[in-house]
């Protein structure tokens, strides 16, 4: 309970934000949100116990888009024995960073994150964490004419420095984060602001089958920015998970007025998802539908502590 009690102290502090609304960056790929949120919320760094990296590549038309985290617990070798050899366990700390490539018709973004969080052990058994953490990073912008009447066919070109900020508890069934990102703003030089945003995100896996592995993770990102919402459609966007063994299925409602699918199938050490968004009411055939894959690597020698599917 004094878990829940925590986590209420903080949401008190930002839920302010919710009443305003903005745009995050990068804004594609979509599935970043379903599959690895270390871009929204810098201390999930490590939350995983072992080195994970994730590609997630984005295809609608002439928009590519392309996203890279990797993430990780600093690892340290604990004292051996004569008749039990050095192993290797885990620090409190963990570090990630992230690459990512925007592009569309008139612009183009290129940028990066690196940040370290810390994870304080708030139970015995080591299966619930709270974790602070931080993130330093850069935008490349370019913006191109949009026609040559525009009188100048040279683009335009704006480097952006940043910082994020993020809190993030987990546990065996829950977790939940609050994050403030792009905290030093920018200015509107090319007609790309990048804005502070704020970000909660929340989710709670239901096991309705042990002895089968079936749950039910419902989850919710609640996002906002320096300028005040139209619709709460704008800020709240909810997901929910279906996991049968090491296969996942759900939907994410990114917009409202397209449906969307994804799929993640997990091996031991690798991962592969996709995700789709359709319109609702246009034909499917009459407009380019979004398509995104996304592969993840566990590259460490130190696998997850904790071998049931259904541990968060």
């Amino acid at each position: 309970m004094r878990h829940f009690r925590l986590i209420s102290v903080v949401f008190n502090t930002l839920i302010w934000g919710l009443a305003l609304s903005g745009q995050e960056t990068p804004i594609n790929p979509i599935s970043y949100r379903v599959y690895d949120m270390f871009v929204l919320n810098p201390a999930i760094a490590g939350s995983k116990d072992y080195l994970f990296i994730d590609g997630v590549a984005s295809f609608q038309g002439k928009y590519k888009s392309q996203l890279i985290t990797a993430s990780s617990r600093i690892y340290k070798k604990s004292q051996g024995f004569y008749s039990s050899p050095t192993r290797k366990d885990y620090t409190n700390f963990g570090i990630g960073g992230s690459l990512f490539n925007d592009v569309c018709d008139t612009s183009k973004s290129i940028g990066f994150s690196l940040g370290s969080d810390y994870h304080i052990r708030l139970n015995k058994q080591s299966t619930s964490f709270l974790s602070v953490g931080f993130a330093v990073k850069g935008i490349y912008n370019r913006l191109y004419p949009a026609s040559p009447d525009d009188g100048s066919t040279k683009p335009q070109e704006k480097y952006l420095p940043n910082v994020d900020l993020g809190a993030y508890y987990y546990g065996p069934a829950f977790y939940a984060g609050l994050s403030a990102t792009n905290i030093l703003g920018s200015d509107d030089t090319l007609g790309i602001p990048v804005q502070r945003h704020y970000f909660l995100i929340a989710g709670y896996k239901f096991i309705l089958s042990r002895a089968q592995q079936i749950a039910v993770e419902p989850s919710l990102i609640a996002h906002s920015g320096d300028t005040l919402a139209k619709d709460l459609k704008e800020i709240f966007n909810p997901a929910i998970k279906i996991y049968i063994q090491s296969f996942c299925v759900g939907t994410y409602f990114h917009n409202y007025d397209n449906f969307s699918f994804f799929f993640q199938y997990n091996f031991p050490a690798l991962s592969v998802g996709t995700y789709f968004e359709y319109p609702k009411k246009t034909a499917f055939y009459k407009k380019e539908l979004t398509a995104e894959l996304t592969i993840g690597l566990n590259v460490s020698r130190l696998l997850s502590r904790n071998k049931n599917p259904l541990h968060w």
